[in-house]
């Protein structure tokens, strides 16, 4: 016969076997959507926080989070949070910079004033909590023809932007195997650089010329 105070204590408990048998049935699940879908990282990080807070009452690091708040913080110190901006997809952390703020038109030399804010972004992320995130520098054009000595088309513009911003990472110290510089010309614009009728959009071609460099995790 178990004394009346001790079975109703066993009774309060009982909900804790059923709730843990919850959260490892919610565990199974996201580790199959793992396996079978593409991860959305940003997505995941969120999750494994909130379950980490709920569950075990403990806070773990949220690299891809803390990147965005830290590059954010860099762009508005820097004054230049309205020719920039600062996002995520499933991939991680999209940084993008208007081409002006970079480059004089049809040139790929870097402008001073771009230096200090690239040196800001590089120190960001040689910290050893992104050490692992590989880093892939996008130039983009607008689909203005440019037939110059140096740059007959706008691939070869938008790759060598692109290069100059990894060559100037690469003197701030960055591990050379973490870097990619690649060009896309006009093929992948943000908006239409033409109305439907064929007129250019002026606006929109200053949009579509931009660096963007995308920072993805190796791993969490």
């Amino acid at each position: 016969m178990i004394p009346p105070r001790r079975q109703q204590q066993s009774n309060d408990e009982d909900w804790m076997t059923t709730y843990a048998d919850m959260v490892t049935l919610l565990l199974g699940f996201f580790i199959l959507l793992a396996s079978i879908s593409k991860v959305d990282m940003a997505l995941f990080e969120q999750v494994q926080a909130g379950m980490a807070k709920g569950v075990g009452k403990r806070d773990i690091q949220t690299p891809i989070e803390n990147l965005k708040r830290e590059v954010k913080e860099i762009l508005v110190e820097m004054n230049v949070d309205e020719t920039s901006s600062i996002g995520s997809d499933a991939s991680g952390v999209i940084i993008e910079f208007a081409s002006s703020s970079f480059f004089d038109p049809g040139s790929a030399a870097l402008r001073d004033s771009a230096r200090p804010i690239l040196s800001r972004v590089a120190d960001t992320l040689n910290a050893d909590i992104y050490k692992n995130f590989q880093i892939e520098v996008q130039g983009h054009t607008d689909d203005t023809p440019i037939r110059s000595q140096q740059f007959p088309s706008n691939w070869e513009l938008s790759a060598a932007r692109a290069t100059g911003v990894v060559r100037y990472f690469l003197e701030q110290k960055m591990v050379p195997a973490r870097l990619r510089a690649v060009g896309l010309a006009d093929v992948a614009p943000k908006v239409p650089n033409l109305d439907p009728f064929g007129n250019p959009l002026p606006q929109n071609r200053e949009i579509n010329r931009r660096i963007v460099i995308r920072v993805n995790p190796d791993r969490l």
